[in-house]
């Protein structure tokens, strides 16, 4: 029988940044204060092609669904900023541009490990605790939740913000059934400022703090398996795989540190590819390349698709230019 006496967290948060997570902070396990806003969003189509997001609504919704008694929700965050090296003017136009979280190693596998640990940890100390560990794969809010937690707010671009951190990081929660001191709201400190609205260059962040998925890069390029809209292929650019302009922009990103873990490390140093070499990949130079990548969420024709998109970019880039 666990006790209502709040317990101080302190030992769990020591513990969470020894196993390599930059940021932690604890929220109180109650229902989402976006219930009938996310409700509402996937009504109007906004999720577009995922569908995923239409189930477990309220698990994803109410922590408590997805862990009975849940109390509390150990919230964590790995900066995953990394410097990219020049691409050579020559290359530029048939450069692929790649979403920084997805250089390195898959980070679901290595947050997902991190949180196991922790969750045996808690448990080893709390024997009556129960644990249930999430990443962004689960029906969890996790952004919600790291603001509550104090992680960060969420942003004007929907990217959860640290004051010192910027908005490279990656979440993963552990909720538990443990009363845990819960730790303060971090304040919003977007002001006026409206750069990442004014840069996106789909229009995708319809008014501060609202996205529509269908037309995010990001969900272009990776979650979007059909052709693209002819309105949207030539704004896409030169992202091959996700997109970070709302995130270059920001200036809380200004003097974002280096992240230091080695599995975030970039796999290509330019933080892209050719996409000529793209096209004419067969599956087996696909596997090598990407192994251990969370780009395998995107199979080869869709990749294929995407290099076409930013090829013929590039084509007409050149050609506007004489």
């Amino acid at each position: 029988m666990i006790a209502d006496t709040l317990i101080d967290a302190r030992t769990i948060k020591a513990a969470a940044r020894e196993l390599g997570f930059d940021l932690v902070g604890v929220a109180p396990a109650g229902p989402s204060g976006y219930r009938d806003y996310f409700r509402q969003w996937l009504a109007q189509g906004q999720a577009g092609e995922m569908r995923y997001l239409h189930g477990r609504f309220d698990e994803r919704t109410d922590p408590s669904v997805y862990l009975p008694g849940a109390r509390s929700i150990v919230c964590v965050a790995i900066n995953y900023h990394v410097p990219l090296e020049p691409v050579p003017d020559e290359r530029r136009a048939r450069h692929g541009r790649i979403a920084r979280y997805a250089l390195g190693d898959d980070y679901h596998e290595l947050i997902k490990s991190r949180l196991h640990a922790l969750a045996d940890w808690i448990r080893g100390q709390y024997p009556e605790a129960q644990t249930r560990a999430a990443v962004d794969t689960a029906p969890v809010m996790e952004k919600e939740l790291a603001a509550r937690a104090g992680v960060g707010w969420v942003g004007k671009n929907t990217c959860l913000i640290h004051p010192e951190v910027g908005s490279w990081l990656l979440l993963g929660e552990v909720i538990t059934t443990l009363p845990l001191a819960p730790d303060s709201a971090q304040t919003d400190h977007c002001g006026t400022c409206t750069r990442c609205l004014d840069a996106c260059p789909t229009g995708a962040i319809t008014a501060p703090y609202q996205l529509d998925a269908r037309k995010c890069i990001s969900y272009l390029t990776i979650e979007h398996r059909g052709d693209v809209d002819p309105d949207l292929r030539g704004q896409i650019g030169d992202w091959l795989y996700g997109c970070d302009v709302c995130q270059d922009v920001c200036p809380h990103n200004r003097k974002a540190p280096e992240a230091t873990d080695p599995a975030l490390r970039p796999r290509f140093p330019s933080g892209g590819l050719d996409v000529d070499e793209v096209l004419n990949w067969g599956d087996e130079e696909y596997r090598q390349a990407l192994r251990g990548s969370a780009m395998k969420r995107v199979k080869l024709p869709v990749l294929q698709r995407n290099a076409g998109i930013v090829a013929e970019n590039g084509a007409q880039k050149r050609g506007a230019r004489g």
